[in-house]
């Protein structure tokens, strides 16, 4: 059966529109704290971290209502990175942790990640069984007064999340004499990152650290990473970090202001990870992985699955697969051997340690060459429509014009209203014609 308000990645959607509202939230607080208060442990634990949106002001204050109304204590963070909260989830031992954000998206969206109390977001199974409450009589799920929540605001967060990031590398880990820029989007992460990098050593000159709750993406952050190059080359710096608003994917560009994916990101990782003899089972990516990664993984000898998109779902086929590296091109990378979901800043730590030696970001992430690959997204009032006779033909046409010589994918995006054709070939020519064929279907 479809999920009614859970997509790829929790739930996201513009303010104040459809589910996005105080009225939602309490309810999803109120289902949330109902289902796992039914678990009936002894403790009944919340913690809510947010980025930096204005809309946080309104529907956190809903949201813990609704939890306190089913029972549950609150811990509320404030602004803190969304691995940060699944951390801090697992290590305070809390029932369930609730991140509000919408990610890489504008201001004017937001939404939630829920997280469980291994610190891993929920399964389809659990957030199917939350969505049977929500939409059930309220006062059916209201506890008794002297039953209710207490909410305790906790003001050292990051500070808990910096300690857990550095317990992760040796004491004597140093970035002195490195010159890095880092953007973090005006998000979530914009505390705990230039803090961790200064206490390193690091020379930082930070971007996006100035949060108004209208500005979180807004030209910067890895969904707009031209910023990034204009910064590294003005400072020149050894290497630029990227954060999206929630801090959970980090974008990277090196000493020449040449772009670094995650894609790129991963197959470092993974190529020292094996030298390291710290690499276990292989590697996750998903279905938008570059082809040029899967042949570098080939010639490696590194075992290589697609997912589906949304590192939600890498992280479920990795614990299947007892693999400890997987993510996505879009930067969210897992590095299972310190995290359970994706973390921005955990990573780039993990490309500072290996670039403390190699000094130079272009030689280090020199790994394997990308086959040429273009996205185009379709605003759509529905996503159906790809399913439909029409669409059915032209995608089997397309698939047919570029066999062998590429790869074409389309999917709904699981957290916007749109249709994402992807293309990769070395061709140039049958990559723009595959994408249009395609495109004309469903315009």
């Amino acid at each position: 059966m479809k999920k009614k308000y859970f997509g790829t990645d929790g739930i996201r959607g513009t303010v104040n529109l459809g589910n996005i509202n105080g009225e939602k939230f309490f309810k999803f607080g109120l289902a949330a704290g109902t289902y796992f208060k039914n678990l009936k442990k002894k403790k009944q634990v919340a913690i809510i971290a947010k980025d930096t949106r204005l809309s946080g002001y309104t529907l956190e204050p809903a949201l813990v209502s609704g939890l306190a109304s089913a029972g549950m204590h609150i811990f509320t963070l404030g602004p803190l990175p969304t691995n940060g909260l699944a951390m801090l989830t697992k290590k305070m031992r809390a029932n369930l942790g609730i991140m509000i954000t919408a990610s890489h998206n504008p201001f004017h969206d937001n939404g939630l990640k829920l997280f469980g109390p291994d610190g891993m977001k929920l399964s389809d199974k659990i957030e199917k069984k939350i969505e049977s409450l929500i939409d059930k009589k309220t006062i059916n799920q209201l506890s008794k007064p002297d039953f209710l929540g207490r909410v305790k605001r906790l003001e050292d967060g990051n500070d808990r999340y910096i300690e857990i990031l550095k317990s992760n590398f040796p004491s004597n880990f140093s970035l002195k004499g490195m010159r890095i820029v880092l953007d973090c989007a005006n998000g979530a992460g914009y505390k705990s990152a230039p803090k961790i990098l200064s206490d390193l050593g690091a020379k930082v000159f930070s971007i996006g650290i100035k949060p108004n709750g209208l500005n979180i993406n807004l030209k910067c952050g890895s969904t707009y990473p031209e910023l990034l190059k204009k910064y590294v080359k003005k400072f020149k710096a050894n290497i630029g970090i990227s954060l999206d608003g929630d801090a959970d994917r980090v974008i990277m560009c090196d000493e020449k202001s040449q772009l670094i994916d995650g894609d790129q990101i991963i197959a470092m990782i993974a190529k020292r990870w094996k030298g390291k003899k710290i690499l276990k089972g292989g590697v996750i990516g998903t279905l938008m992985s570059n082809y040029g990664l899967e042949k570098f993984f080939l010639r490696e000898k590194i075992n290589f699955k697609r997912s589906k998109v949304g590192d939600r779902y890498v992280k479920e086929l990795m614990k299947k697969k007892n693999y400890n590296l997987g993510g996505e091109q879009s930067g969210h990378i897992i590095l299972g051997k310190f995290a359970t979901t994706g973390d921005g800043l955990l990573v780039a730590l993990e490309c500072l340690f290996a670039l403390r030696k190699k000094k130079v970001a272009s030689e280090l992430f020199k790994v394997y060459q990308s086959v040429p690959q273009k996205l185009v997204n379709i605003k759509v009032k529905n996503k159906e429509i790809i399913n439909t006779p029409k669409c059915k033909k032209a995608i089997k046409l397309a698939n047919h014009v570029i066999k062998d010589q590429g790869r074409l994918l389309v999917r709904p995006s699981g957290t916007e209203p749109k249709i994402r054709i992807m293309c990769e070939s070395f061709n140039s020519i049958l990559l723009n014609r595959c994408i249009e064929i395609v495109r004309r279907s469903i315009n």
